[in-house]
Formats: structure tokens, C-alpha cells, sequence
């Protein structure tokens, strides 16, 4: 599986599912479940959501509920689990980490089984703005694996994170709170033609 393009990340919405589905329709290469409360309902449903659309779901820190959606992967930030232990649990499945600001940091994911690792905050960020500012210097690292940038990213600096090197642009708010989420997600994935 190729890891480039449009990483939605869900927002934490009561129409969360709608807006997905508009995501979806519109065009996305990976889907990222992110609940701070844990709403199986809602998880289920994003999960039949991504199914139909043939795009991996990705779950966020939380492996019993990926391994109980028969997600396609899980996502772990530093505070989130071993991540060894994660890659047993997982097998084949997709294993992503936050690593901030750190290259060094995204070394030791990388050893451990990670498949894509993740640099942000790269902007400011609405949804975590106390985030660590991560430089774009850091996407010409070389790992072995894809690269994510996450944190403030729009439509319009996408080009200078994607020209920085980055692979995958996980994106929340320019996304999901765009009047047309549809032709934003296709949007951005153009960016990747």
C-alpha cells in the first residue's frame, strides 16, 4: 500500500459521520478515526464509511478498538503504548507514531515496525494549539518511511509542506469545516496528481 496523499483526520463533531462521508466522496488516501471519548457507534459507522470507499481507516490511540473494527491501523503518540508490542498486536496493519519536532525521535518508531511516522505541529494548529511547532526542514529526513506533516495545514500552504518532502498531509479543520468538504478533500488530493 502506498502511503501518499489527503490524511483526513476526523473532527470532533456531532456530524462527524457526514462530514466524513463528504471526505470520502470527495477523495482521501487515509482515514484517521479520533475520538477523545471512546463512541463505538460512531467509530463502527466511520469504519463501514471507509470500507465502501476502499480507504484505510487508521484508528488513533487506541489498539482494542482498531483490532475491534478491523481497522486497517492504528496511530500512537509518545504517551500511547509500546509501540514493539503495538506491531505484534497489529501484524500487516498500517502502524503510524507522532514524533513532533524530533528526528531523532522518528528513528526509533522507524525500528520498531512504524510505516509512516509523523512531524506537527507544522502550522498553528486550531485543534491542538499548544502543540510543538515542528520545521519544515524536517521532512527531507530520510527514514525508510512515508512522511506525515499534521498541524495547521490548508490548501493553501500544502504546496510548501508537499515541496518540503512531506508524503501524507493529515488534515482536520480546512477540511472538515470547509463549506464544501466534498471538493475540498478532491482539492487537496489534486495536489498529489
Amino acid at each position: 500500500m502506498r502511503l501518499r496523499g489527503l490524511y483526513a483526520v476526523t473532527p470532533e463533531a456531532s456530524d462527524a459521520v457526514e462530514k466524513v462521508r463528504l471526505a470520502l466522496e470527495g477523495g482521501v488516501a487515509l482515514l484517521q478515526y479520533r475520538r477523545k471519548r471512546r463512541d463505538l457507534a460512531e467509530a463502527r459507522a466511520v469504519a463501514a464509511l471507509a470500507r465502501r470507499h476502499g480507504v484505510p481507516l487508521i484508528v488513533n490511540d487506541d489498539v482494542e478498538l482498531a483490532l475491534e473494527l478491523d481497522a486497517n491501523g492504528v496511530h500512537l503518540g509518545r504517551d500511547d503504548g509500546d509501540l514493539r508490542a503495538a506491531r505484534r498486536r497489529l501484524g500487516g496493519r498500517i502502524l503510524g507514531a507522532s514524533c513532533y519536532d524530533d528526528p531523532e525521535l522518528a528513528r526509533r518508531p522507524v525500528e520498531a515496525g512504524a510505516d509512516y511516522v509523523a512531524f506537527g505541529s507544522v502550522f498553528a494548529s486550531t485543534t491542538k494549539p499548544t502543540a510543538v511547532r515542528a520545521s519544515l526542514a524536517l521532512f527531507a529526513t530520510r527514514l525508510g518511511v512515508p512522511l506525515c506533516a499534521i498541524g495547521g495545514i490548508t490548501l493553501e500552504n500544502a504546496p510548501r509542506v508537499l515541496g518540503a518532502g512531506a508524503d501524507l498531509l493529515a488534515v482536520v479543520s480546512d477540511l472538515f469545516d470547509a463549506p464544501d468538504i466534498r471538493a475540498r478533500a478532491a482539492q487537496y488530493q489534486g495536489l498529489f496528481a
